[in-house]
């Protein structure tokens, strides 16, 4: 990082961002598996097998209030193949709808596609660098904390009102930040000098890539932690499930930002419910009642990881509130179920 600087001068946000996590040789995607105990963070599928039965129903659900055809079924990002396993344990007593899907899986990571290959090789998977290479037709896209780790960039109001973007440089063997001069961006409204604005350009594209392709038929589901709207500087680094500096261990820190959904809403240009709290989602989707059935057959400390879990994925205080559910797809589709229209 610090030769390229001396080279080339001060990277942008962005740049540092895919350099960090997708470097072939040095990339933290491509050198390790992140996730678990072991890893740097954990998402919702790993933390208990009730997120991904759920969200195989909701899936199943809209397969069926579409007519039940032939459509893929794509995911984004799959990490371990965790939640697209227990989507389709769940969804094995829907009648047709193995017959009816067929599995596709964009996933940028080698060591997680190998994971990924193990875990649903029973399912026979088809691997993509990117959506694009995904074939046309119906689709059911599931991508769960996918968006908030597509590179960024950031822009901060100075005191004249002009937007400077912020850049990380280097300085005496350490990286730094920086900022760039003045440059148009036509954004001024609720903003005030020192605030920070992020923007996803790669966000927006994938975005309208999947509004495009619903089109076709089917519907996407996405579920990320944000907001509707950009919320200030939500850059930040993990590492053994702690906080770190992110400019200070390039390649061995997951680097991450909140998602605003509105800009992907927007660049799908398909219909969109209303933003949904994941905790308010998968209560309507049964959740607890689920939970409680799982409940009955266990005891002791597995009780209480069972009841943990539960609190986890939906209380407000948790993940509940925090990560959010936006669902796409065509208007001349019904409504996914347990979503309201957007207005």
């Amino acid at each position: 990082m610090i030769a390229r600087i001396a080279r080339m001068g001060p990277m942008s946000l962005a740049d540092y961002m895919a350099e960090c996590l997708h470097d072939p040789r040095f990339g933290y995607y491509a050198t390790r598996d992140p996730l678990g105990a072991s890893g740097d963070f954990t998402t919702a599928p790993e933390i208990s097998q009730m997120f991904g039965e759920l969200i195989g129903l909701w899936l199943a659900q809209v397969w069926m209030d579409q007519g039940g055809a032939p459509c893929m079924l794509v995911e984004l990002g799959p990490g371990r193949g965790t939640l697209m396993a227990d989507i389709m344990r769940a969804t094995r007593g829907v009648p047709g709808f193995h017959q009816a899907v067929t599995l596709h899986l964009v996933e940028a990571s080698p060591v997680l596609r190998a994971a990924q290959a193990e875990t649903l090789k029973a399912h026979g998977p088809t691997f993509h660098d990117s959506l694009a290479d995904v074939p046309e037709g119906p689709m059911l896209l599931v991508a769960n904390e996918f968006f908030d780790a597509l590179p960024i960039r950031q822009f901060q109001m100075n005191d004249a009102g002009d937007w400077q973007e912020r850049q990380v440089g280097a300085r005496d063997g350490k990286l730094i930040w920086g900022l760039a001069p003045p440059a148009p961006l036509e954004v001024r409204d609720g903003f005030t000098p020192g605030m920070i604005l992020e923007t996803c350009a790669p966000a927006q594209a994938i975005a309208g890539e999947i509004g495009r392709r619903l089109r076709h038929g089917g519907a996407a589901l996405i579920v990320d932690y944000g907001d509707w709207l950009s919320q200030g500087d939500t850059f930040q680094a993990l590492a053994g499930h702690a906080y770190v500096d992110p400019l200070h261990t390039p390649g061995e820190a997951d680097l991450t930002a909140h998602v605003a959904f509105e800009p992907l809403a927007r660049a799908a240009g398909v219909r969109a419910s209303t933003l949904t709290p994941q905790g308010v989602f998968l209560e309507r989707l049964g959740i607890t009642a689920r939970a409680q059935a799982l409940a009955k057959g266990l005891g002791g400390a597995a009780l209480e990881a069972h009841i943990a879990a539960h609190r986890r994925l939906t209380h407000p205080d948790e993940m509940g509130t925090l990560f959010k559910v936006l669902a796409l797809g065509d208007p001349e589709t019904p409504l996914p179920p347990a979503l309201e229209p957007s207005a």
